[in-house]
């Protein structure tokens, strides 16, 4: 089916399709949800440090990443719906703050337990960059522009958890693991502006939900009645658990078992996530001649395959290091294909319940992501075995969730909403841009033969679609008509 761009207007009026703006949103966007993931990931080198300061066990320390995945999950669940009643600012800005308070509570917890009930807390707070950066998203766009715009956004959050272990190891030249929380405090606070001065409201009042809880609850129910939404879900929160898993068990294996040092396994930790920035770049281009229903498919088959490999080679010990670090590198590929298109795929029919939605995607991704967690811990960290295990078993799980529950056949969604009673149209980017934009592709039409010289002067109307182009400038899976 036809995709095109629905730009809805902001609560200012704003369709927000201009260069200059589409950026600014990515990069506002990009930062809010880049909280998260330094939330979790930029004390993962102090791991060792933690446990000799506060007397805790690896399993203990292992606790606190597990309570902030679900403070995430919990976060979300309250902040969607929220952010459905009362628009994006407000719930944004005060989750925020109460980052700040959390994170420089954590830097003074003086036992691992108080330190893990504050990680909680951490994690609720930062789960409102997640979810309302995604119903901002699902506010403006549609379809495989908001397909575009997530590939664009994971090229910044991506560098988040990327460099937030990397960056860990640099805060621990200076201080102790509590210096981390003081960093992550400053910057909560550095976003609270960016959030005050840099992103407009985009859900206009006439939009938003006024049930309370009852409609809440209705909401919650009628998604989850929805057989592809609930496939898509599982598909999603299954491979963020196999993520998870890498993520509570890489510090122990590559410090410990590997003897790397903490900055050691920073960069090796920058250098294998690099595969999910990469791949959600390609994504970009490949929606364009790929359904993202199959580029998900296809990856959650290559990463289960890595996975696999990398089992064999934990328990076999063949490959040392690389054998564990190759096929990490492939898993994280397979995910940068999966982040950007299941959302998209997931939210596409519920522009009126964005929030909602996106908490519900946002909370199984963590609810899961904190049981691969302590699983890892469990079965011992003195091999990468328990790691190795802990993600193929989640691969596999997410490929049949996605083959068997979603069934990428018969996944849709991708056309442009219905206008609902009262909502402006869909417009189109600022007269002179379409119509100078319209006239040089009407130039290099009419070159090669493809256009008429009378035409060549029509300017872009809100009824365009991908469809009214020419079959060579839409998406190849677009020109066959299915």
């Amino acid at each position: 089916m036809p995709a095109r761009t629905r730009a809805v207007p902001d609560a200012d009026g704003d369709t927000g399709l201009s260069r200059s703006r589409m950026i600014r949103r990515v990069l506002v966007l990009g930062a809010l949800t880049a909280l998260g993931p330094l939330t979790i990931d930029l004390y993962l080198p102090a791991f060792p440090d933690i446990a000799g300061d506060l007397g805790a066990t690896e399993a203990q320390v292992q606790l606190t990443l597990t309570g902030t995945l679900l403070g995430f999950a919990v976060g979300q669940l309250i902040l969607g719906p929220w952010s459905d009643a009362v628009g994006r600012r407000r719930p944004l800005i005060a989750a925020t703050l109460l980052h700040v308070v959390a994170s420089l509570l954590c830097a003074v917890a003086p036992t691992i337990e108080v330190l893990g009930v504050f990680r909680v807390l951490q994690g609720m707070a930062a789960a409102a960059g997640a979810v309302v950066s995604m119903a901002v998203v699902r506010d403006l766009y549609t379809g495989l522009p908001a397909v575009q715009l997530l590939s664009r956004l994971m090229l910044v959050t991506g560098v988040a958890p990327v460099l937030a272990p990397t960056l860990g190891g640099q805060v621990l030249q200076f201080t102790d693991w509590r210096g981390v929380f003081w960093v992550l405090a400053a910057l909560g606070l550095g976003l609270v502006g960016v959030v005050v001065f840099g992103l407009k409201e985009t859900l206009p009042e006439d939009r938003r939900r006024s049930g309370g809880v009852a409609d809440t609850v209705r909401t919650y129910g009628s998604i989850l009645r929805e057989r592809s939404f609930v496939g898509l879900m599982l598909t999603g929160g299954l491979m963020m658990a196999a993520l998870f898993g890498y993520i509570a068990g890489s510090s122990f294996v590559f410090q410990d078992v590997f003897g790397l040092s903490e900055q050691g396994y920073g960069i090796l930790f920058g250098l294998n996530s690099l595969g999910l920035i990469i791949a959600t770049q390609l994504n970009a281009r490949l929606v364009r001649r790929v359904r993202p229903q199959w580029i998900v498919a296809g990856a959650l088959v290559v990463a289960s395959s890595a996975a696999a490999l990398m089992l064999v080679f934990a328990a076999t010990g063949a490959l040392g290091i690389y054998g564990i670090a190759v096929p990490l590198f492939v898993i994280l590929t397979s995910v940068g294909f999966t982040m950007p298109n299941i959302p998209v795929l997931a939210l596409a029919g519920h522009s009126r319940s964005a929030g909602t939605a996106a908490a519900l995607l946002g909370a199984m991704n963590f609810v899961v992501g904190a049981v691969s967690a302590p699983l890892v811990g469990a079965f011992g960290t003195g091999s990468a075995v328990p790691m190795a295990g802990v993600m193929l078993g989640m691969s596999v799980l997410a490929v049949a969730a996605m083959f068997l529950i979603a069934r990428p056949r018969h996944i849709t969604g991708l056309e442009p909403d219905p206008p609902i009673t009262g909502e402006t149209p869909p417009l189109v980017p600022e007269p002179h841009v379409a119509h100078d934009a319209e006239i040089a592709a009407a130039g290099r039409r009419r070159r090669l033969g493809r256009l008429s010289p009378g035409r060549a002067h029509r300017p872009a109307t809100a009824h365009d679609t991908v469809r009214d182009r020419p079959a060579r400038q839409r998406p190849r899976w677009q020109r066959s008509g299915r």
